[in-house]
């Protein structure tokens, strides 16, 4: 299943079990079971069918959301290899400390906002009626060194755009996997039809903006002392690319 795709789950029960799974990320089925209070043979026969329609699959015991398999791509620059693929479960924690990490320069606001956000629920990857998210993680020796998110809004009047952020651990900067991480959620995101990202970071972190700048992005609007930092008000400065 496509992260952009629609969700059209008309039973109730069935739509009840897909977003406890969505929600809680990989789980077993009694638990799915316990916390729903379905029966054995009903929750049984809601997953078989979740799981032809493409919305679940099952990992030996445990059943999670049937997200589309995307490539994961190997680089090589500065004699340092890295990956850069979809994450696991197993990656939130580090992906957690490599947001904060790069947020605690204070020059990253939304960035601090993102790894709240999945800390918090414990998942990283959604996709639901209200919301949806897309992450790629870069990874050095298996360790998260970086990470692209794509906020992707689901009112229609909004699907053609999205929001995106985009970071690296500092002691990886400089081999290019910032560069590489941009152009994948940029590459995925015109795959998947949208038309413009966005993207906004105080005035005070120049590395980022002419980061941007390089790669095509451009100003939109500054939006005057909108942050307060350390005491002093600092610009935010909003930044997009159009994909068309």
């Amino acid at each position: 299943m496509e992260i952009t795709e629609s969700l059209s789950i008309g039973n109730k029960d069935r739509k009840d079990i897909y977003n406890y799974i969505e929600s809680n990320g990989t789980v077993r089925e009694d638990e799915v079971r316990r916390a729903l209070r379905l029966d054995p043979a009903a929750l049984g026969t809601h997953l078989t069918i979740l799981r032809r329609d493409g919305y679940i699959r099952k990992v030996g015991d445990k059943v999670q959301v049937a997200y589309e398999d995307e490539e994961a791509h190997v680089h090589e620059a500065d004699g340092t290899e890295f990956t850069i693929r979809l994450p696991q479960e197993v990656d939130l924690d580090r992906l957690v400390d490599a947001i904060h990490e790069v947020a605690e320069e204070g020059t990253y606001i939304e960035a601090e906002t993102v790894a709240d956000v999945i800390d918090h629920e414990e998942v990283i990857l959604r996709h639901n009626d209200v919301r949806s998210r897309m992450f790629f993680v870069a990874t050095v020796e298996d360790d998260v060194v970086g990470w692209v998110h794509l906020d992707l809004p689901e009112a229609e009047k909004l699907s053609h755009t999205a929001v995106l952020t985009v970071g690296l651990r500092p002691e990886h900067r400089g081999h290019g996997i910032g560069s590489r991480l941009l152009e994948r959620g940029t590459d995925w995101a015109r795959d998947h039809k949208f038309e413009k990202l966005y993207n906004s970071v105080p005035a005070t972190n120049e590395e980022a903006i002419a980061f941007l700048e390089a790669r095509g992005w451009e100003t939109e609007a500054v939006r005057k002392d909108h942050y307060k930092m350390n005491g002093d008000y600092v610009d935010e400065v909003m930044m997009a690319v159009d994909l068309r």
